[in-house]
Parts: C-alpha cells; structure tokens; sequence
C-alpha cells in the first residue's frame, strides 16, 4: 500500500469516526473529542463539551438542542479541563473515561457488571446509557446519567434512594452561574421517620417541601396533576423516589435548584422559544425551617406570622413578644395520658416535620386516633394519603416542627391536648 493510500484509509477511518460521532451513540472503537456531540435520536437532548458564560473552563455536559445554553447535566463538575483537547471514550469493561489533553483521566463511570459489546448512546430522555450493544432493556443498563443528578430533575427520573443498594439521587445546586461545581444547595428525600423532600443548605436543613399526601408534598400544592404533568412517589422496601412524567412528550420540562436555593418546575414556550416558570416552592418567610419553633404554626397572612398552637403557650414570653421565636411553645396544661384526652383538628396546613414520625398505610383514620391516644407520647395524627375519604395513619411523636398555614392546598392535622382543654371549636383557614 502506497503512501497516499495509506492517507487515504486514515482520513476514512477518521472520518467515520467524526460522522458517527454525531449520531446518538458511539462504541469502543470510537471517541467523542472537543468540537463533536452526540445527538438523541429524537433530536431532543444534545452531549458534548461546553464553556459556561464567563468562564474558560470545558466541561462534558448535556443539553436540549433547541436551548444549548440549558445545561441539564455536567460528567466533570469540580474537575474542569483547561483546554479544548477533551476526549471520552467506552472501554471494554463498558465504563465511560473522560481524558484531558495529556490523557489523565478527569472523570469516570462506574459499573458492577460487563458486557461484551459496551456502547454507550444518549436517548431522548435526556439519559446517558452505557449497555451491551444487544440489549435495549433499561433494567440491564451497566450505567445510566439518570442515576447521578446535577442540579436538574428530567421528566422520568427518580429523586430518591434504592434501599437495598444504597444509591441516593438528589439535586445539587451548581456553585455560580459560571460554575457547575456542586453547590450549597441540595434537594432530596430525607428517610428519616417517614420520607419527606428537604432542600438543605450544606447539612443545615432550609426549606422542607414535606411529605406526599397522595397527590403532592404537602409544601409544595403547585405540585399535582395536570393536563401537562403527572406525579408519582414510591415507596416501598426497595426503594423511595418522586419523579414526574409529561402527558406530552414533546413538551419540555425540567425542575432544578439553581445557585441561590430556588426549587422551580419549568416548561419549554415553542411560542417564545424560551422557558417559563410553570411552579416554584413557597417563597416566603415561613419557608424557613423552623422559623417558630416547636408547637407552632407560621402564617404568612398574619402579623406576627408566628403564633402557638391551641393549648400551648410561648416557652419564653420575653422572647417571643420581641418576635424571637425559635424558643417555640410548650403546653398550657400536661396531658392526661388517658382516654380523655382530645384532639382539637387544623386544616389547611403543611404537616409537620415528619422525622420523628411513625406511619403504617393499613389503618383507617379512626384507627389512627386510637392508637394514638393509647401512647403518651404520640402528639398528634392525620391521613397518609388524603386523597378521597382519606386513607393511612401518620402520627408523631415529640415536638411539632415546621407547622404552617396554606393559603391553597394543605392538609387536616389532629393536635393532642389535655381533657381539660380538649372540645374547642376545629381551626381552619
């Protein structure tokens, strides 16, 4: 072979590789460098290398192709490349490797399992997938993007934890808007007692979006059914997650938590070309955790937002007349710890923090009273699920925490005074 032949089949063989490249997917024989993506077969979602605004930084990330400055994913988020000589590649053990310009690596996958023909391919849900090159099974997946967040949710993926392997998705925050490094702000379900959504600033919990009533966290109304979205949350002894999925699928969307902590669901105007903001978590002063103590509730209507609970008082007057209300409130008059003891009903509120909380789905909500009554400690009950007639028994124990009234939404709550303070007319609204 002559030597223009032999430049011939390079320039071919190189090529092949670029136009591939540009396909959905790409095997071991291939790479993806700096300057080519991979697109989705729909045309949707877009991988590549990018440069956020205002910095000079590369970063693997994925993309909608019709919005490329809509970053949903990042491979390298604390470990940019400083040039544009980025290259991936699928090894034969079927794991990406991402190498900057002098071949170290700066980010890998991971995988339990092999596969003889590893390929990995972007699929229009916005999941980047490695699997065996015969096998379309998303169960069979030796890797998935969908299961390592960054700072958005993408309509079929899970927010949540596998119980038996100990896989736990949240949303990180990125650090700036000229940054994807993971943040401050991280968004999941907390387990604890009975699950809940909690957005927390490094390990400090701000906003808790609360736990699912059937048809939304209780925080979080603007989060039900609709013509455009459905909601689901699992939860069983395999695992725990929230996802939603569209009615249309050629409607986008995407919910995320951007720098400064704002949880926000947006849908794509093909009108505008731009993203609107379909629903956001409560912004207002009783979204802060806590803001009343214990054995309050926060209105945001009201002046002082904060007041006790019937039968409770301010654990410290001073304190609380000069609307510092972290101290909370403690009973009026100790508890009976009998069957005459009462129950006074409050609708309309975000449920208390549930992690110290006790939950079984089997019980009817006269059950719950019962079983509530009979332990001393038990505080307070209500549904599970409030869908139609209700359903489920959740009851707490201890201190309630971060009770507040919904202006829309919400759910009823049954509060354990002592016989003598129990009959007072049911607080709504």
């Amino acid at each position: 072979m002559g030597v223009v032949e032999v430049i011939f089949v390079y320039s071919l063989f190189f090529s092949i590789l670029k136009i591939s490249s540009a396909l959905d997917a790409m095997n071991t024989t291939q790479s993806l460098r700096d300057g080519e993506t991979l697109v989705s077969t729909g045309g949707s979602f877009e991988l590549g290398f990018f440069t956020p605004a205002g910095s000079t930084s590369r970063y693997l990330g994925l993309w909608y192709k019709k919005s490329p400055q809509t970053v949903v994913w990042v491979a390298n988020r604390g470990i940019p490349i400083s040039n544009k000589f980025g290259t991936l590649n699928v090894t034969s053990q079927g794991i990406l490797v991402l190498l900057n310009g002098t071949n170290n690596i700066v980010w890998s996958s991971n995988t339990s399992t092999t596969a003889q023909n590893p390929v990995a391919q972007l699929l229009d849900s916005g999941n980047l997938v490695v699997r065996d090159g015969n096998d379309n099974k998303a169960d069979n997946f030796l890797w998935q993007s969908f299961d390592y967040p960054c700072d958005t949710l993408l309509p079929g993926m899970k927010l949540g934890s596998n119980l038996v392997t100990g896989l736990n998705r949240f949303l990180s925050s990125w650090k700036g808007k000229e940054n994807p490094a993971p943040g401050q702000f991280t968004l999941g379900i907390d387990v604890q007692g009975y699950p809940q959504l909690i957005l927390r600033k490094e390990t400090r919990i701000m906003y808790r979006v609360g736990s699912w009533n059937g048809q939304y966290f209780t925080g979080f109304p603007e989060l039900k059914p609709d013509p455009i979205y459905t909601f689901e949350f699992v939860f069983n002894r395999n695992e725990v997650y929230f996802k939603f999925e569209l009615q249309n699928s050629s409607v986008f969307s995407r919910l995320t938590v951007n720098p400064s902590g704002l949880v926000q669901l947006f849908t794509w105007s093909p009108q505008t070309n731009d993203w609107y903001v379909f629903a956001r978590a409560v912004v207002d002063r009783c979204e802060n955790y806590a803001l009343c103590g214990a054995n309050a509730r926060c209105d945001s209507n009201s002046s002082p937002v904060c007041d006790c609970l019937d039968g409770f008082i301010p654990k410290s007057p001073s304190e609380w007349n000069s609307q510092n209300w972290t101290g909370g409130c403690i009973r009026r008059t100790p508890l009976d710890c009998t069957d005459k003891d009462g129950f006074q009903s409050y609708t309309g509120v975000k449920l208390p923090d549930t992690s110290s909380s006790w939950y079984d789905d089997s019980f009817s909500l006269v059950e719950c009273e019962g079983l509530c009554i009979q332990n001393c400690s038990c505080f307070a009950y209500a549904n599970l699920d409030f869908r139609g007639r209700g359903s489920g028994c959740l009851r707490w124990f201890g201190d309630l925490i971060d009770t507040r009234r919904l202006a829309e939404g919400g759910q009823d709550i049954y509060i354990r005074l002592a016989a003598s303070q129990s009959g007072m007319a049911s607080v709504g609204n």
